[in-house]
C-alpha cells in the first residue's frame, strides 16, 4: 500500500526535475492570462459599440439652433454686441419716477404723447448695428411696420416676451429658435420715434405686462417672475388696509360722538336748570314772608303768647 501511496507523488516530482516542466507551467499560466484578457476585452468593445450608437442617434441633429432647456438661468443681455459703446436716446417711462423723467420718457407723434413701453437704444456714432437677442428663445412674431420700424417677438419661459422694434433686414422667421446674441436683425428707423434717428427699440414684456428692461439688465430671467410677484403683494396690501379702514373708523367715531355728546350736554343742562328753578322759589317765599300754606309766620308767635297771658 505504501508503494501504490508514493508512486503519484514521485511521478510529480519527476516530472517537476525535468527542464521543460516550469517553461510549460509558466507557458500555459501565461494562455490562460491572455484569454480571459480577451474575453473582458471584448465584452468592453460590445459596451462600447452600443453607447456609440446611442450617441450617433442623439448627434443626427447636430449643428441645428437649439435653445436651452431652462433659460431661466440665463442672465438678460443688452441687444447689442457692446454695451459701453451704446446710448439710450429715450428711457422707459415709470409711473413711479418724478414729473421731469415721466416728461422724457413720452414719445410726440401725431399730436400725441405716448407712455415709452421700452428703451431706445443706439450707438454713439449713431450708425447701424446688429440686434442681438437678449435671452433664448422661440421667435412667435415677425411684423413688417412703418409706424413702428418692423417688429420681431421671442417668447421664454413663464409668460416673457423680449420685442425688437425699428428693425431692418430680420434674420429670423416665426418658428425659429434662436439663441441669446445671435443675430436677429439690423438697427433702423421707426416714424412714431423719428428723432432717435438709427436705434432698436427694445421691450421686455411679463403677462403682457410692459416692464423696464434696465431693472433687469445682468439679472436671472427668474428675476422677473421674482419682481411680478412682489409688485403683485404691493398692490393686494392697500385694498386690504383700505377695507380695514372704511369698517373700523366710521363706527368708532359715530358711537363715540352718539353716547359721549347728547349724554354730556344733556345731563349738564338738567343739572344746572333744576337748581336755578328751587332758588328762585325759596327767594320769593323768603320775599313774600310766607309758608308754603300762605300764613304768616309772625302771626302765629302773637296768638300763642296771648293765650298764654290769658291763662295766668
Amino acid at each position: 500500500m505504501r508503494e501504490e501511496e508514493k508512486k503519484p507523488t514521485s511521478t510529480i516530482r519527476r516530472i517537476l526535475k525535468q527542464r521543460w516542466a516550469l517553461s510549460a507551467i509558466y507557458i500555459a499560466s501565461a494562455a490562460i492570462i491572455l484569454a480571459a484578457a480577451f474575453l473582458l476585452q471584448n465584452s468592453f468593445d460590445d459596451s462600447a459599440k452600443d453607447g456609440k450608437e446611442e450617441s450617433a442617434e442623439t448627434g443626427k441633429n447636430y449643428g441645428e439652433p437649439s435653445v436651452e432647456v431652462n433659460s431661466n438661468l440665463e442672465t438678460i443681455k443688452m441687444p447689442v454686441a457692446d454695451a459701453d459703446k451704446s446710448v439710450i436716446k429715450k428711457q422707459f417711462y415709470d409711473v413711479n419716477a418724478d414729473e421731469k423723467a415721466q416728461e422724457e420718457a413720452l414719445v410726440f407723434y401725431n399730436n400725441r404723447y405716448e407712455q415709452n413701453k421700452g428703451i431706445d437704444i443706439a450707438t454713439e456714432d449713431g450708425k447701424s448695428f446688429d440686434v442681438k437677442a437678449s435671452l433664448s428663445g422661440n421667435v412667435t412674431k415677425v411684423q413688417d411696420d412703418a409706424l413702428l420700424g418692423n417688429l420681431v417677438e421671442v417668447e421664454h419661459e413663464d409668460g416673457v416676451v423680449t420685442r425688437y422694434q425699428s428693425v431692418k433686414d430680420i434674420k429670423v422667421a416665426v418658428g425659429d429658435k434662436v439663441k441669446q446674441g445671435q443675430a436677429i436683425a439690423t438697427a433702423g428707423k421707426s416714424q412714431i420715434n423719428e428723432e432717435a434717428g438709427v436705434h432698436v427699440h427694445f421691450e421686455i414684456r411679463k403677462d403682457n405686462i410692459a416692464l423696464n428692461p434696465l431693472d433687469f439688465v445682468d439679472k436671472q430671467a427668474s428675476a422677473i417672475q421674482s419682481a411680478t410677484e412682489a409688485e403683485a403683494d404691493k398692490e393686494e396690501t392697500p385694498a386690504v388696509e383700505e377695507s380695514e379702514a372704511d369698517k373700523e373708523t366710521p363706527a368708532v367715531e359715530g358711537s363715540e360722538a352718539d353716547k359721549e355728546t347728547p349724554a354730556v350736554e344733556g345731563s349738564e343742562a338738567d343739572k344746572e336748570e333744576t337748581p336755578a328753578v328751587d332758588e328762585t322759589d325759596e327767594s320769593t317765599d323768603l320775599e313774600s314772608g310766607t309758608d308754603e300754606e300762605g300764613s304768616v309766620p309772625g302771626e302765629d308767635t302773637t296768638e300763642e303768647s296771648d293765650s298764654l297771658n290769658q291763662s295766668n
